[in-house]
């Protein structure tokens, strides 16, 4: 099966505390060439038959409306997998 990858991360101004544990654990851990981390969501939609253009533009809406909160969150990509182009 297709698959669409919807790609949602927190707005730049709301505080990340997932983020920001993970930015403080990765130089105890060795990992120094990181300033910050901004964790976020991936969605996988598959799709049965091809992706079309109806298809991506269903997903754009699902995002926007379902698989987000427009209020602290933004819709960052919403692409074909990579092994399904």
């Amino acid at each position: 099966m297709a698959r669409v990858i919807v790609d949602v991360m927190p707005k730049p101004e709301i505080l990340d505390p997932q983020g920001k544990a993970v930015a403080g654990a990765l130089p105890r851990l060795g990992f120094t060439q990181f300033a910050s981390v901004r964790q976020g969501k991936r969605f996988e939609l598959e799709v049965t038959g091809e992706i079309t253009d109806e298809v991506l533009l269903a997903a754009r809406q699902a995002a926007a409306q379902v698989l987000s909160n427009p209020i602290i969150e933004d819709v960052v990509a919403v692409t074909i997998a990579e092994d399904d182009k």
